[in-house]
C-alpha cells in the first residue's frame, strides 16, 4: 500500500486511462494477439515472422505520438485497427475501485483530469462504451497537444492547455517513464499501477510508490 497522500495539498488529479482507470488487458489483446494474427493472415506469414515485423514497426516509434496513433498503425500495417476493436469491446472493463475512487475525489471537490496518450478515435471508443466523461472533469489527449507524455514539451504544452499548479497535483500512470517526465517537469505527487493488465505478472516500480487497488486510497485521508 503507498504512504498516505496529503490530500489538503492537492487539487488536481490526472489520470491516466488504459492500465490506470482501466484495465490494459483490452489493448494487450488487440496489439499484442489480434493485430498480429490479422497481419500475418494478410500477408501470409507465420505468426512469429508477423509479430517479429511488429514489433519491430513498434519499437522504432516507441514513446512518440505515432505509436499511440490509430491512423499511423492502420497505414502501416494494412489493417482496419478501428474495426479490430470493434470486434473485442467486452474485453474494455474499469479497473477495481477507479469509479469509487473518483467519486470521492469528486466529493472531496478535487478536480479529475483524463490525461492520456491515447489517439481520439481509441479515447471515443472507451468514452462510449464505460462513459469516462461522467465520472471526469476534463479529458485532454495528447494527440491535442502534438507531443507525448514522454516528453517535457507535451507537460509545458498541458499548462498553457490546462492551467494547473504542479505543486499541488497528483499524476497516477502506470509507466515508470511518464512518471519521471512528469518529476522532471514539477508534477509534486506520483502514482504507479503495479498491475495494469489483469491478465499479466505485476509492475515493479524503481522511483515511484504504486498501488494494486484503489481502495487503497479510500476514503480520501490528509
Amino acid at each position: 500500500m503507498p504512504t498516505p497522500l496529503p490530500w489538503h495539498q492537492i487539487d488536481t488529479v490526472l489520470l491516466d486511462m488504459d492500465g490506470t482507470l482501466i484495465d490494459l488487458h483490452f489493448d494487450s489483446h488487440l496489439w499484442q494477439q489480434l493485430v498480429p494474427e490479422r497481419y500475418a493472415a494478410r500477408l501470409g506469414l507465420p505468426l512469429a515472422d508477423a509479430k517479429a515485423q511488429i514489433d519491430a514497426h513498434y519499437q522504432a516509434v516507441s514513446g512518440t505520438l505515432d505509436w499511440y496513433c490509430v491512423d499511423y498503425w492502420s497505414e502501416t500495417l494494412g489493417l482496419d485497427i478501428r474495426a479490430l476493436k470493434q470486434e473485442i469491446l467486452d474485453k474494455i472493463q474499469w479497473r477495481p475501485n477507479a469509479i469509487a475512487f473518483l467519486a470521492a475525489l469528486k466529493a472531496a471537490g478535487k478536480r479529475r483530469v483524463l490525461f492520456t496518450n491515447a489517439h481520439p478515435a481509441s479515447l471515443a471508443v472507451k468514452i462510449e462504451q464505460l462513459g469516462l466523461d461522467e465520472h471526469l472533469d476534463e479529458i485532454v489527449s495528447t494527440h491535442e497537444l502534438g507531443w507525448s507524455k514522454e516528453s517535457q514539451h507535451c507537460w509545458q504544452a498541458l499548462a498553457g492547455h490546462l492551467p494547473f499548479d504542479p505543486a499541488r497535483t497528483l499524476f497516477i500512470d502506470d509507466s515508470e517513464r511518464i512518471l519521471r517526465a512528469s518529476a522532471d517537469y514539477g508534477i509534486a505527487h506520483q502514482l504507479g499501477i503495479h498491475q495494469p493488465d489483469s491478465a499479466m505478472p505485476p509492475l515493479q516500480f524503481q522511483r515511484f510508490p504504486a498501488l494494486k487497488d484503489y481502495a487503497e486510497l479510500l476514503p480520501l485521508m490528509a
